[in-house]
């Protein structure tokens, strides 16, 4: 089987002052075209580590990321790439900001706003292309930050904890409108969240990473219907997967083989 994406014992050591410090330890990941998947574990175990080394940011000190069967290590632009901050631009509209990464494509400024417009209509933000960020909520500036990385245009998408500094309610109403976005434009989606329930409510499988030296625990498949709702967090199957990733989320050492 093709996967889409593969991180091939990938493993990384950050040298100062002569002194060794292992971030991430031979970690293996095999994620399938369009599934959703999650990574979860303790603050400095790796995740951010790992999603700079997929983006070209940063390169291992050993291993490959292949990209439908190529390698991408230290290849900027294969993937896109959201960080929990919106990062968008005071000086700029939410639509100039979305239309950001077409630009430096190449794409004339018609071009872009003809591709950007309907997403803006369609996915919550109709009304607001002429305002500034420090105009929007926190939750409509998430949007506009989504929207620009979705029209980057690359198969593969990095979002590391998104919704991390919104309030529940928010929260939970952008899970939901991130994946009616997934469901219609079948990225894969790579996720970084600190939240159990985040991480089963959006995924098809949740990948659960120790402490550091940050190593692959277990690989948990969610096995929970979709569409989700909110009616689903109360389903047994919920509650029992979220007992099962908590117990991992305790242990000091790896229990479960990564397939």
């Amino acid at each position: 089987m093709l996967y889409k994406l593969e991180i091939i014992n990938i493993s990384k050591i950050f040298k100062k002052n002569g002194v060794e410090t292992i971030a991430l330890s031979e970690t293996n990941m095999k994620i399938p075209k369009g599934n959703f998947v999650s990574l979860i574990g303790p603050s400095g175990c790796g995740k951010s580590t790992l999603f700079n080394i997929i983006a070209g940011l940063l390169k291992p000190s050993s291993g490959e990321v292949l990209l439908d069967g190529e390698n991408i290590i230290g290849k900027k632009g294969c993937v896109g790439y959201m960080l929990q901050k919106d990062l968008l631009l005071p000086w700029r509209t939410i639509l100039d900001n979305v239309i950001l990464g077409l630009e430096i494509k190449g794409f004339t400024k018609k071009e872009s706003e003809e591709r950007a417009i309907p997403l803006l209509h369609r996915y919550g933000l109709k009304g607001f292309e002429h305002h500034y960020p420090r105009e929007l909520s926190g939750g409509m500036r998430q949007r506009a930050a989504l929207l620009r990385t979705l029209l980057y245009d690359q198969d593969v998408i990095l979002l590391d904890e998104p919704f991390g500094a919104l309030d529940a309610q928010t929260r939970l109403m952008m899970q939901t409108w991130l994946l009616q976005i997934w469901s219609d434009f079948k990225k894969t989606v790579l996720f970084v969240t600190h939240d159990i329930d985040e991480a089963i409510y959006l995924s098809d499988e949740i990948y659960v990473l120790s402490p550091r030296p940050g190593r692959l625990k277990a690989k948990v498949t969610v096995n929970l219907p979709r569409p989700r709702e909110e009616q689903t967090m109360l389903l047994d199957d919920y509650i029992r997967l979220k007992q099962e990733l908590l117990e991992l989320l305790k242990e000091e050492e790896p229990l479960k083989r990564v397939e």
